[in-house]
């Protein structure tokens, strides 16, 4: 028995959850490379007894999503959505946040003044204090992926359930029809 309407449904699913995380990081202005935004995808496979989606975006999308504890502080909604990532356990790769954040800064042409003589400090400068306030206080979680999910997955069961039965349907008239014909 072939699931198409089923399928059909878990592809729209898909493909909403997509364009809405996509839509979210573009207008939370987390889309400075792109890169991010074009690693968003999707793939509902049909097996012999089943159906799965499955969903994958580049690593650090997860940090993005769902935020990063700190070493001295953090976000009370970190521990509402949880995450598995933490500043300052030591698994991390070294310097890694460092570098990323001088890509960003430098690509987004940010950076601090002085306080004392009111001049622009260097991208470096600017990227070590971005990168220390992070370490410490953690990373907040934008949630472009896990709330557009969460919006279609409500929507999801009353649907599959539809589709489902218009597909078991559209079998038992295929069935009965075979049948007559013998």
């Amino acid at each position: 028995m072939r699931l198409t309407k089923t399928q059909e449904a878990l592809e729209a699913f898909k493909s909403f959850v997509i364009q809405q995380a996509r839509s979210r990081l573009s207008k939370g202005n987390k889309n400075v490379s792109k890169e991010l935004y074009n690693s968003l995808k999707g793939n509902v496979k049909e097996m012999p007894n089943s159906i799965s989606v499955s969903f994958e975006m580049e690593e650090y999308g997860y940090y993005q999503d769902r935020g990063v504890k700190g070493a001295k502080s953090t976000y009370p909604e970190i521990a509402q959505y949880g995450t598995l990532a933490k500043f300052g356990s030591g698994k991390g790769k070294k310097g890694g946040l460092t570098k990323g954040i001088k890509e960003w800064v430098r690509a987004r042409r940010f950076q601090f003044r002085d306080k004392k003589t009111g001049k622009f400090m260097s991208y470096d400068s600017t990227a070590y204090l971005i990168t220390r306030s992070i370490y410490n206080k953690g990373m907040k979680p934008s949630l472009f992926f896990t709330k557009p999910f969460e919006q279609a997955f409500k929507k999801l069961p009353d649907e599959l359930v539809e589709k489902f039965g218009l597909d078991v349907e559209d079998f038992l008239a295929f069935t009965l029809k075979e049948d007559r014909l013998r």
